[in-house]
Parts: structure tokens; C-alpha cells; sequence
């Protein structure tokens, strides 16, 4: 009995988990960002309930990586900047907490280049060694994790060629993000983005396309397709 109950709260447990993640990719998707702040808000609590949770701190850290999403989306940079660097300190404990799991290690990396875009030469400077070595361990402990590659990817699209970034490496971390998981709209996406900036619309116009087909509620993705040329 005592184990069937076990059972039943580790499932309930897991729901909730679940669920939460899901409400807070909805809130980004919709750019909802008075949402996100919430969000964030019930996530420091349970940081402050839990401050030994490796996960507390990954979903905290992760509200507040979709809430730089938005703000940039919205073209707030300052926010954005400001959003990213709140997250970068949960991020790490959650590594610190749990060094093997490689989405923790992807999610500080993220959270690392996510700084950048509001101030490209400093921010690569302070932050551009956090954002390759975090994504470089992610990719080590779990070379399948295709959201390692999208976030790869999107270093390199901001990162100049001269540097070891470019157009052309960025699509092929986002076409390798595709080939592992088809169904992963944040890939199509940014492959859209960076195909309008190579000059190459009627391709971009195709992945935007194709973002939409999988996640019909991002916003971002159906205002790029809407700001592509269509020829």
C-alpha cells in the first residue's frame, strides 16, 4: 500500500512538473511576458523551499531564459540582457547540484549567449567561453540532445566568421538539430532565420513554414514568416 501510494505522488509529481513547462512554453510562445514574470516569481519560491534541487533551479533558470526570449522578441535588449544574466546563477547551481545532465549544461549556455545580443563585443568577451564551454559539455554528455545544437546554432548566427562562427556553421547545427529530433519547431525556426539573412527568403520562408506546422502558436515564428519575402 505503502509503495502504491508512492507511486501515485511520484506520477502526480511528475504531472505538475510537466504541466508547469508546458504552461511556460505557452507563455513564450505567446510572448506573454507579465505570465513569465509569474512564473518566475512561484519558481524563486520554490528555489527558496527546495534550495538543494537541482531541478528547482533548472525551472527557475529556464523562466527566465524564455523571458529573454520574449523581451528580444519584442526588441527590449536591455530586458532581455537583464532576464538572461538573473538565470545565468540558477543555471550553474543546477550544474553544480547535478554535473551530469546535459540539459542543465545546454540551459546555462544558452542562458550565457543569451546576454550577448544587447552588447555583441563585450558580452562575447565576458560571456562567449561560458556559452561554447556549457553547450560543449552538453553535447559531450549527450550527443543527441538536439536543443544543444539549436542553441550551438544560435552562437554561431550572432558569433562574425572571423571568430569561428558564421551563417553557414549556425545551419549546419540547426540541420543537425533537425536530423535528431524532426518534430523540434525551434530548430525550423532559427534555420529560417538564418537563411533570410544569407539572402536565400523562399528557403526561409520554407522553415518558418514548417515551425508553424509543429508549434501553430509561436508568435515569433509566424512574425518572421510575415516579414520574409514571399520571391
Amino acid at each position: 500500500m505503502r509503495i502504491g501510494s508512492f507511486l501515485v505522488m511520484a506520477t502526480l509529481a511528475a504531472s505538475a512538473w510537466a504541466t508547469g513547462n508546458s504552461d511556460l512554453k505557452a507563455a513564450r510562445d505567446r510572448q506573454d511576458l507579465a505570465a513569465l514574470d509569474h512564473d518566475i516569481a512561484e519558481r524563486q519560491n520554490a528555489v527558496k523551499a527546495n534550495p538543494q534541487s537541482a531541478d528547482a533551479e533548472y525551472e527557475l533558470a529556464l523562466a527566465q531564459s524564455y523571458a529573454a526570449e520574449v523581451a528580444m522578441e519584442l526588441r527590449d535588449k536591455r530586458k532581455s540582457e537583464a532576464y538572461a544574466e538573473a538565470g545565468m546563477e540558477p543555471a550553474q547551481k543546477a550544474t553544480e547540484l547535478n554535473g551530469n545532465n546535459a540539459e542543465y549544461h545546454r540551459l546555462h549556455g544558452a542562458l550565457c549567449g543569451q546576454v550577448i545580443p544587447a552588447n555583441p563585443l563585450m558580452g562575447t568577451l565576458k560571456y562567449g567561453p561560458c556559452a561554447k564551454d556549457e553547450i560543449d559539455k552538453a553535447i559531450a554528455l549527450d550527443n543527441k540532445l538536439a536543443l544543444a545544437y539549436v542553441s550551438r546554432g544560435v552562437g554561431n548566427f550572432y558569433l562574425p566568421a572571423s571568430m569561428g562562427g558564421g551563417l553557414d556553421i549556425a545551419l549546419k547545427d540547426f540541420d543537425t538539430a533537425i536530423s535528431l529530433n524532426p518534430k523540434l519547431d525551434e530548430a525550423y525556426l532559427w534555420k529560417g532565420v538564418t537563411l533570410r539573412k544569407a539572402n536565400h527568403d523562399a528557403e526561409a520562408r520554407q522553415a518558418f513554414e514548417m515551425a508553424l506546422k509543429l508549434n501553430p502558436n509561436r508568435a515569433w515564428a509566424r512574425q518572421q514568416l510575415d516579414k520574409t519575402p514571399a520571391k
